[in-house]
Order: structure tokens, then C-alpha cells, then sequence
């Protein structure tokens, strides 16, 4: 028997109850910004902006925006608003170089992280007496930890599968009778084709919704996955920066997804002039960790677009809803979970006497994410031998491995055979876009 909520006096507390909430953590957190993060103190002096200027929520325009690049600069704990020893844990992701994003928690930040995971849990129609197979990657990566504490704070009990292994995968469904799944759509989508190739009748199996995340994914892959899976599928949205997953769910109408904004405060903004636009305009979605103490970003820019609404749900929930992203205002690509750059890919080859010019290929065989790099070779490497071609073509994919944390397949081109642009150069050819 499934529960309704996970914090009902939160997720279907009035608006005014929310505005005052948010207003009291907004404040808060601009004065630990602005007294333990040098970085932030010069922004707001900068601007003439005092702690005692932001008096409520609707205050948060004056602020300056966050970027990507800022934790860069400031890589690894630059923007750390806590001393060493209230640090309870770290995770990173890929940053625009060779360098990853490093996110920090505190000891509360992973509490409130682990509910917003509960309650993503929750509205996809779990309980406390659940099994939660998660399949995501475990480590660095927010995923799987995050869905794990996710599982624990609700109570459920947590199955910490990770991902790879398939056949075990489908195995451990069916013989520990798991009621909940977790993991990227596409890897969702490549364990229905395992069961389907092994003999195993979905409806044979207990499972009965899938909690899908960490990379986009279309309402046709959607209906793919609950005919394979014979489940109910929901989307969850998260990014290290700001927790993980757990910022945003879906709820059993499936018309967006409710944000946690008593903890991550949304707003969409004009990606040109920072304006702020009204409820069902598309623009770039930014957060604010309001209820956040290690790393507590100020209006961090996402670069997904998306809408936000305020309209009443039929699941009770008051809390906001963003749409799903319609895309992204920069180049990064989302392979497998994994936050790809093509810069990244250039730093590499670059740092291996390589040319600049290569073109990134990603496509999608049996469901899962591929992505193959051409690189054109210099005369001199052309006029080498196929075995030292090879150990080149090794040698970058290593390396590729090594920065990106995914496998991508090398292929060295002959000197000037990629298309050429008087404008800005084609670096990327998505071919997933309808599969």
C-alpha cells in the first residue's frame, strides 16, 4: 500500500506558507554567502548588495547570477561555506575542462537531499515497504547514492545494484522481488530488451514503476518503457550542483515536475537580458540552494530551458512545477547519464599532439548511448603504420576515458575529410533525436 506523501505539511502547504519559508532561508543564506565565501562577499560588494538588502523571496532578483565557470575558478573548495570538519561528504561532475565540478554537504545538506529523493520516491507511488532497485552509478556520481539515501529516509529498503551486468540485473528483479527501479531511461529501456531475449515475462515480476533520471527522454520512450517494463514510469530531476537527483519529480498526473522549492528556489529567466519571465514562458531555468549549507549556490544558471507553473495539480501538491527541459543553452551532451563537453574532448586531443578539428558522433544501438570521435590526422601520422594508428587510436580513447568517465570509440580520419564551416564549426551529430 502506497502513501500519498512524504511531508504533507511541506508539499501541499499554502503558497503564502511556502513565500515565508523561502523568504527566512533566502535570508540566511545570503548572510553565511556573504560572511564565509569570499568569492560571494566581492560579488555583492561589487554591486553595493548587503545581506540586510534581501528582506524576503521576492528580493532574489538583486542578486547576481552563478555560473558554471565560477566553481571552476574556484575548483575544488573555493565556494565551501563550512570549515573542513563540518564537511560530510563530496561528489563531482564534469566541468567544461579537464577539471570536474567538486560539490560539498554537510551533514544536513545530505539530509534534506535524502528527502527530496523520499519524496520523488513517494510520489511515484512507494512506500516504506518497498524494495528499490537502483541501478544508477555509484561514486562520484550523484545518482545512485542519491536515490539510496533517497530509499533509506523513506524507510524502503534499498537494493544498491549500480549498473553494468544486465543479465544479473534482471535476475536480481525477478528473484529478490523488486517493487521500484532506478536508473537512466535508456539503460530502463536495455533491461526490458535483456528480459525480453532471457524469456522473462515482465508481468511475471513484482516491479511496478521506474523512477528514470540523468539524461533526456522523449513521452514515446516513455510508453517504450512501460510496455517493456510493464510498469508506470516517472522522470526526477537533479544536477550535482545544485543536490543530485531529488530537486524535482514527477507526480502521478505526470504534467511536469513538482520542485522542491523549499529547498531549491526556481526561477526562469530571458538566457539574453537575466530578466525574470512569467509562469508558462520558456526561458533558462536557475536555482538558489536556499536550504543548502556547504555549497550554497546564488541563482545558478542551469542552461536547460524549461517553464515553471503554478497551477493547481490533481495530486494535492501546491509546491511549483517545471515542464520537462526542452534543451539546453550551451553544447553540453548527456551520454549515459554522464555530462559530456565537446571542449572536453578538444582539451584531449589537444594534449596528445592531435588536431582540433574531429567530429563527436552519438547515436543510440539497443538502447544505450554510444559516441564515437573522428579525428583527422596530421600528414605525418597519415603516412604511419595501421599498428601505430591503432595505438594512437588507444591511446586517445584512454584518455578520453580517463576526463569523461565513459568509453567512446576512436576513429582517426585522413587529413582535411571533415566538413569545414566559415561559421561555427559542427563539432556534434546527435543521431538519438526520435529514437
Amino acid at each position: 500500500m502506497s502513501q500519498s506523501y512524504f511531508n504533507e505539511d511541506i508539499e501541499c502547504a499554502p503558497r503564502e506558507v511556502l513565500h515565508w519559508i523561502q523568504s527566512q532561508k533566502l535570508k540566511k543564506m545570503v548572510k553565511n554567502c556573504y560572511e564565509n565565501i569570499p568569492f560571494y562577499k566581492k560579488k555583492f560588494d561589487d554591486i553595493g548588495l548587503k545581506p540586510e538588502d534581501i528582506q524576503s523571496i521576492d528580493d532574489i532578483k538583486k542578486l547576481p547570477f552563478t555560473y558554471k565557470t565560477d566553481l571552476r575558478d574556484n575548483y575544488p573548495f573555493g565556494l565551501v561555506a563550512v570549515p573542513r570538519e563540518q564537511l560530510y561528504r563530496v561528489h563531482a561532475s564534469s566541468g567544461t575542462t579537464g577539471k570536474q565540478t567538486v560539490v560539498a554537504y554537510t551533514k544536513n545538506d545530505i539530509d534534506i537531499w535524502s528527502q527530496g529523493a523520499a519524496r520523488a520516491i513517494v510520489a511515484a507511488g512507494g512506500s516504506k515497504n518497498d524494495f528499490v532497485h537502483i541501478s544508477y552509478g555509484y561514486g562520484l556520481f550523484t545518482g545512485g547514492l542519491g536515490l539510496h539515501y533517497g530509499t533509506e529516509k523513506l524507510g524502503a529498503t534499498a537494493i544498491p545494484v549500480s549498473s553494468g551486468n544486465t543479465k544479473r540485473q534482471v535476475d536480481i528483479l525477478r528473484d529478490y522481488g523488486s517493487d521500484i527501479l532506478c536508473c537512466t531511461p535508456s539503460y530502463a529501456l536495455f533491461i526490458g530488451e535483456t528480459m525480453k531475449e532471457m524469456g522473462v515475462d515482465p508481468k511475471s515480476l513484482k516491479l511496478r514503476a521506474g523512477i528514470f533520471g540523468a539524461e533526456a527522454w522523449t513521452e514515446e520512450m516513455r510508453k517504450q518503457i512501460e510496455e517493456l517494463l510493464d510498469i508506470k514510469a516517472y522522470d526526477i530531476y537533479g544536477l550535482s550542483e545544485i543536490a543530485g537527483p531529488g530537486v524535482a519529480f514527477e507526480c502521478s498526473e505526470q504534467t511536469g515536475m513538482h520542485v522542491n522549492e523549499d529547498m531549491f528556489y526556481p526561477e526562469i529567466i530571458n538566457p539574453e537580458t537575466g530578466e525574470q519571465m512569467a509562469d508558462g514562458e520558456y526561458g533558462e531555468l536557475v536555482f538558489t540552494c536556499i536550504g543548502k549549507e556547504a555549497l550554497p549556490l546564488v541563482r545558478y544558471r542551469t542552461r536547460d530551458v524549461c517553464m515553471l507553473t503554478r497551477k493547481k495539480c490533481s495530486c494535492g501538491r501546491t509546491l511549483i512545477k517545471m515542464a520537462k527541459p526542452h534543451g539546453r543553452t550551451d553544447d553540453m551532451l548527456i551520454i549515459r547519464g554522464i555530462n559530456v563537453f565537446p571542449s572536453q574532448v578538444e582539451h584531449v586531443l589537444l594534449s596528445v599532439g592531435m588536431t582540433p578539428n574531429y567530429l563527436i558522433v552519438v547515436d543510440r544501438n539497443n538502447n544505450l548511448d554510444t559516441m564515437e570521435v573522428q579525428v583527422e590526422m596530421t600528414p605525418e601520422i597519415f603516412s604511419d603504420t595501421v599498428k601505430n594508428l591503432e595505438n594512437i587510436e588507444r591511446r586517445i580513447a584512454g584518455e578520453l576515458h580517463s576526463i569523461l568517465n565513459i568509453a567512446a570509440k576512436v576513429r582517426l580520419v585522413e587529413p582535411k575529410s571533415l566538413p569545414r564551416s566559415e561559421g561555427k564549426a559542427v563539432r556534434v551529430i546527435d543521431k538519438r533525436k526520435g529514437k
